[in-house]
Parts: structure tokens; C-alpha cells; sequence
């Protein structure tokens, strides 16, 4: 593999989503998983919220058994996922915000007014081997304080750029963008490894896929949506060949 290979993360999330709305065992997540291995995901992302909307604790038992891709953990600064990630030790664990009232996850987490207590949640973490990953804007003042606090990576948050696409206000899109550019090149300059992701679609994600700096894109909800229409195999090839054209 090409050290310059953009990675990416298939977040399965919304498998799990369809499962609940009825209940039962069916569409299964981890088998989405498996099928994300095999059409070109580099890893698989999870979410395991406090009110287990989606992912449960028997998903993560099972991804962690059946994977053999890294396992990115994305959960929120609770004492509850911080128990769950250090039993488990997967790959990569994300920190994210969380708020029961969201439908997603809706901004980047707030480093920087909470430097303290993030630097003690994390360093167990860290310790325990699992990269730790922060989920911010992209803003210097949140990828300074995730900086300090030991945070091995960053993954930017391309929500504000993508709706600003999809809703046609192309100035607003465009001035997203150049942050994006330029928060990834300062990461990078910081020693951070740069991930980025939220909302990427077929028609947002290779201006993203170009960025030099950027290591890995983490997609689902776009991914879920279209293996609908084009089956998820070919719904993960489709977007790993524009990102490896725009790499």
C-alpha cells in the first residue's frame, strides 16, 4: 500500500438504524461490515451512542470478533464509553459530541473549553493502545487545544461544506472549503494525522480526497443510502475510485 493511500472508513451505522426501526436481527451490521472489507473500506467506524439508537453493545462485541480491518470506535466523553473502550481496545477510538435530542452528530466537539478533563479521559486510552482521534471544526483555536491535550489525530468536520453544497450557496461552499485547506495543512504542520468527514457524498468528496494533508475519510450515512440503489459493494467502489482519482 502506497504510504500516500487515502484511507477509508465505511461507518456502519445506519445498517443498524434499518435493523431497529422494526427490530429483530436483520440487516445485520456486522455482515455490512464483512462486505465493507471486501469492496475496499480500509476500516469501519461505529458509533455506539448512550441511548443506543443504532449500534449496541452486542454490535461491538461482534465487530471486534469478526474484523480484520481496524475497528475506529466513535463514541462520546462518558465514563460509560471510556469503560467500554478500554475493555474492548479497538484500533482507533473517535471522541465525539453527542446530544440525545440530535438526529446526527450536528458540530465538532469543544476542545478548547474543556482541555482538562479531555486530557485525563484520553490518557487511559492512549495508554491502552488505541489511537484517539478528535471530531472537530475547522477552527486552529479546537486543533491547538486537541494538541495539547495528546490527541493523536484530528478528523475535521465536512458537514458545513457539504450542506453548503447541497443547498447550492456555492460562495459559503467554497469559503468552507479553503478553511478545510488550510486547518488540515496546519494540523499536519502540528504533527497531527488529519481525518475528515461528515456528509461526503459522490459530488462533495474529491475537492476533500484532494487535500494532501488528509489520511482517511470516514463515510456512511451517504454509503447506506445509495447501497439502496447500487448495492454496497458497489456503492464503496464507486466512492474509493474518486477518491483514489482525486488522490
Amino acid at each position: 500500500m502506497s504510504v500516500n493511500k487515502l484511507r477509508l472508513g465505511v461507518n456502519i451505522d445506519h445498517v443498524a438504524t434499518v435493523r431497529n426501526a422494526r427490530g429483530g436481527a436483520t440487516p445485520d451490521p456486522v455482515r455490512a461490515a464483512k462486505l465493507a472489507e471486501r469492496a475496499g473500506a480500509d476500516g469501519i467506524t461505529a458509533h455506539l451512542r448512550e441511548d443506543r439508537r443504532h449500534i449496541g453493545d452486542a454490535d461491538i462485541d461482534a465487530l471486534m470478533e469478526a474484523l480484520t480491518v481496524p475497528l475506529n470506535f466513535e463514541m462520546a466523553a462518558t465514563d460509560e464509553m471510556q469503560a467500554i473502550a478500554l475493555r474492548h481496545k479497538p484500533h482507533a477510538v473517535c471522541i465525539v459530541p453527542e446530544k440525545r435530542e440530535e438526529r446526527t452528530t450536528e458540530g465538532g466537539l469543544e476542545v478548547a473549553q474543556d482541555e482538562n478533563r479531555l486530557a485525563h479521559f484520553i490518557a487511559p486510552l492512549v495508554e491502552a493502545g488505541s489511537r484517539v482521534s478528535i471530531f472537530i471544526a475547522a477552527d486552529q483555536r479546537q486543533i491547538e487545544a486537541a494538541n495539547r491535550i495528546g490527541a493523536q489525530v484530528i478528523e475535521l468536520h465536512t458537514g458545513a461544506y457539504c450542506d453548503a453544497h447541497a443547498e447550492g450557496r456555492f460562495e459559503e461552499r467554497d469559503a468552507e472549503l479553503a478553511r478545510l485547506t488550510e486547518m488540515a495543512a496546519f494540523a499536519h504542520d502540528l504533527g497531527l494525522e488529519v481525518h475528515a468527514g461528515h456528509g461526503l457524498s459522490y459530488e462533495t468528496v474529491q475537492p476533500i480526497a484532494a487535500l494532501p494533508q488528509v489520511m482517511e475519510l470516514n463515510i456512511g450515512h451517504f454509503l447506506i443510502g445509495e447501497a439502496i440503489f447500487s448495492g454496497l459493494d458497489g456503492a464503496i467502489a464507486h466512492m474509493r475510485r474518486l477518491m483514489d482519482t482525486a488522490r
